[in-house]
């Protein structure tokens, strides 16, 4: 069975073309405002490889604890700078916010991009101190979600974790492996077990799954299938799709950015 279809996006949201420009256009914003004040750090390094990096966006004050968004983009594309503006929220209710890029399939597997998550959370957590929450969408989601496997993180970062929130994650990657996008992710069987957060341990980290209410079937199934794994919280943003669900992080009173930090 090809599923190719199943885990498409774009072809079922309205004017899907004009939103990877308005996020561009929504984070150089706010790029641009956060290092006129003094508060952000661009291209901090992680890791040996050019996109083994991240920006840190502090708050005005001491920050309460930090933050770390991972975008998603399937493996595939997409960086650090094109989602700055999701900063906005926690930095205004005074965490830090850290932003990686990581490199992309084919260049690497879906497995060495969890291993660079890793490394650039940990190179993030030396920079702030305090309790660390993890949020991340889509692809981005399941690179959060594997954070919870034990020996991924150091024993001190780990222990810092107090929350993450898996963003219309893909939590099961085995049906990817009967898609056409297969033939740039390169999975395998083996890794698609490996790298599937619903055949992880539970965690004792708290969780939350969050999906909008409009995405594609996979997507809300994904979600649940993680809650159901795990024992975790699941919430279906009504009326929201696979490209907007994201919209409340950048706001401090969202009902995204309240779970993310309550």
């Amino acid at each position: 069975m090809d599923l190719s279809d199943s885990y498409a996006n774009g072809r079922y949201i309205a004017q899907a073309e004009d939103y990877p420009p308005r996020w561009a256009g929504a984070a150089a914003c706010f790029r641009k405002a956060m290092a006129l004040s003094g508060r952000l750090r661009e291209g901090l390094s992680y890791g040996p490889a050019g996109r083994n990096r991240f920006d840190l966006v502090l708050p005005k004050g001491s920050a309460a604890g930090l933050v770390v968004f991972v975008h998603g983009g399937y493996w595939m594309k997409f960086g650090r700078a094109d989602w700055t503006h999701l900063a906005g929220g926690a930095v205004a209710r005074d965490w830090a916010v850290a932003l990686p890029s990581y490199e992309h399939c084919p260049q690497v597997r879906i497995s060495d991009i969890t291993r660079q998550i890793a490394d650039a959370i940990t190179a993030a957590a030396v920079e702030v101190s305090g309790p660390i929450r993890l949020a991340g969408h889509s692809a981005g989601g399941h690179l959060v979600a594997r954070m919870l496997a034990g020996g991924l993180l150091p024993d001190a970062v780990a222990g810092r974790l107090a929350h993450v929130m898996p963003i219309s994650p893909l939590s099961d990657l085995r049906p990817l492996l009967q898609t056409d996008m297969n033939a740039t992710l390169g999975l395998d069987a083996a890794e698609a077990e490996a790298e599937s957060p619903v055949l992880m341990p539970q965690p004792m980290v708290p969780v939350t799954a969050w999906v909008g209410g409009d995405e594609r079937p996979a997507f809300i199934d994904q979600a649940r299938w993680l809650s159901q794994a795990w024992g975790c919280g699941l919430v279906i943003d009504e009326g929201r799709h696979h490209f907007n669900v994201i919209d409340g992080l950048a706001a401090p009173d969202s009902a995204i950015t309240d779970r993310l930090l309550g």
